[in-house]
């Protein structure tokens, strides 16, 4: 028995050894992977020796394998002396002209030997005459020169930690050290390439703005800075991963936003402990309340102008560097039903699109689910000739009526996914002729009904009318469960299953906000918000913010009309 067990383990479990005829050395808990980095260890300040700082990095960034770290060594002439310095930076991360224009030319082609001769004078004014005093300075400080004599660089930061050195170099910034200083030179020369600002790809608008952010963070609060023309607007950087440290910028506006919301929404982010988050979609789910829910706790918006509203309301922003879309705290399931066009339009264009809205949610959970208890349990409400229709184009279709609209639903599912996979310029053409294909020729081979067919057109046509692509995905899931309740109970199941369905809701919190805010829990001040109201009506922020300043306008906006 055991020869048969070792047979069948070295036919199906081959071992990695004896297939490749090689041996793999066995390894001690107490080797290291590269015996130079044990050997230097982990170490917090620089040193001001230049050849131990040079070393440390070229055991760090492992010279000898990557090929992208670029270590410039060279001499630097300061007061009839040379010190001897070197550069580290990551090739294809900075601007390379930046470099030698403003960093090597200075350092190495500039003697001002005669500039620290002797005693130094500098003007300074007193503050309390304000009239000019004549200082000197006898002592020669080669890092307060380098820094403000030779570095002809907008951005220069001081300092004094490896961890610094490494996240500025990892940043595309460019870090000179020199001999005899503990400290380091961070100066920002990033120039890797980028996406420019496009117009969105999925918030689409007719009349608004037509921007859309990048992959750039510094693009992107850039943008919102643009429309937010206010010293209070605060932008805060936070890393979170523990080997990527990915920048996360938290934006919020100091005069408006509850603290407790920005206290919680940074707690939140330095309290992540993984190794790498890589875009705003897994940050989503590292921070959101409830994560073993489908619904979006949090939106996810490409537009800056959409940003600005939110955080002129008193929300929080959180941008991800290298993701195109903003995280924005807290949010409400009314977020998600709001159009950005819904800003520019009149208040009666904007409740009549959301009704629509609202309309295509209860048909994209409810109809399916609907048909079926109706023609399973609930005959008596259909009319008769209709009802009659139904029973003679299901006479020749073989299977139980949940097995068909499965197959259709899961038909359509196919092709919606596919048309997304497939090249852009033939992914919509595909899905509609493969749609109609498809339901045609299930009809004539009598493995659906006619009726059936429209009924799945109409609910993929209204999940397609869901603004927010989250929310219509929860909505394409909770539908196979209403389905499913329908065929088993009918109307009683789907009662249940929406009570249920509205119990989780009602238990469901953003950052302390009530998910179904206004309205669960219910208070007669939080009447407004379900549909648009006019736009010099507007006097309040949201309460369930509990923003600084509850009022954002006076009762009367627009006071051309009664200053006559």
């Amino acid at each position: 028995m055991g020869n048969l067990k070792n047979l069948i383990r070295k036919i199906f479990m081959p071992s990695i050894n004896s297939q490749y005829e090689f041996t793999l050395p066995i390894k001690s808990e107490s080797d290291s992977d590269i015996e130079n980095v044990e050997n230097v260890g982990n170490i917090e300040k620089i040193f001001s020796n230049i050849a131990s700082n040079l070393e440390y990095v070229k055991v760090q960034y492992k010279t000898l394998l990557n090929s992208d770290i670029v270590v410039r060594e060279f001499l630097l002439n300061a007061r009839n002396k040379k010190f001897k310095a070197f550069i580290l930076f990551i090739d294809g991360m900075v601007n390379s002209a930046l470099i030698n224009d403003n960093i090597l030319t200075p350092l190495m082609l500039r003697n001002r030997a005669n500039t620290f001769e002797g005693t130094q004078n500098f003007i300074d004014y007193d503050q309390k005459t304000n009239n000019a005093i004549v200082r000197k300075i006898k002592k020669f400080d080669i890092k307060d020169y380098i820094n403000t004599c030779l570095l002809p660089q907008n951005s220069v930061q001081i300092i004094s930690d490896f961890s610094e050195v490494f996240d500025g170099v990892n940043s595309g910034n460019c870090v000179l050290f020199v001999d005899g200083l503990a400290s380091a030179f961070d100066i920002e020369v990033k120039g890797f390439k980028q996406r420019g600002v496009e117009s969105p790809n999925n918030e689409i608008v007719i009349r608004g703005a037509q921007q859309a952010f990048n992959e750039s963070i510094r693009v992107n609060t850039s943008l919102v800075r643009r429309l937010v023309n206010n010293e209070n607007l605060i932008i805060e950087n936070i890393p979170v991963g523990n080997i990527s440290k990915t920048k996360c910028a938290v934006c919020y506006i100091n005069n408006i936003v509850n603290d407790n919301l920005v206290a919680e929404v940074k707690y939140r982010l330095n309290n992540i402990n993984v190794d790498y988050v890589l875009s705003s979609g897994q940050l989503e789910q590292l921070i959101e309340d409830n994560g073993n829910y489908s619904v979006p706790e949090l939106i996810a918006t490409e537009r800056p102008d959409r940003v600005a509203g939110y955080l002129l309301e008193g929300r929080v922003a959180i941008i991800v560097n290298g993701n195109p879309y903003v995280l924005i705290a807290p949010a409400i399931m009314l977020d998600f039903l709001s159009s950005p066009e819904d800003a520019n339009l009149k208040y009666q264009y904007s409740n009549l699109l959301k009704f629509i809205r609202i309309l295509a949610l209860f048909l994209t959970l409810f109809l399916p689910a609907l048909y079926i208890a109706i023609t399973s349990f609930h005959q008596e409400l259909i009319p008769t000739e209709l009802l009659f229709a139904i029973v003679s184009s299901r006479e020749s279709v073989p299977f139980p009526i949940i097995i068909e609209l499965l197959i259709m639903e899961i038909s359509f599912e196919l092709i919606r996914e596919g048309g997304l996979r497939i090249p852009s310029a033939i992914g919509p053409t595909i899905g509609i002729v493969g749609a109609l294909i498809l339901g045609q020729a299930a009809v004539e081979a009598s493995i659906v009904s006619p009726i059936l067919i429209i009924i799945v057109s109409i609910t993929g046509l209204a999940s397609f009318a869901i603004p927010d692509f989250s929310l219509s995905f929860h909505c394409r899931i909770v539908r196979f469960v209403y389905t499913f309740l329908g065929y088993l109970c009918g109307f009683l199941g789907i009662a249940m299953g929406f009570f249920i369905h509205l119990f989780i809701l009602s238990s469901i919190e953003s950052f302390g906000v009530a998910y179904l805010s206004p309205y669960i829990p219910f208070e007669e001040k939080y009447k407004k918000g379900l549909f648009v109201t006019p736009i010099w009506k507007r006097e309040k922020r949201p309460d369930f913010l509990d923003a600084k300043k509850g009022k954002k306008q006076p009762n009367i906006s627009m006071k051309w009309k009664y200053t006559k």
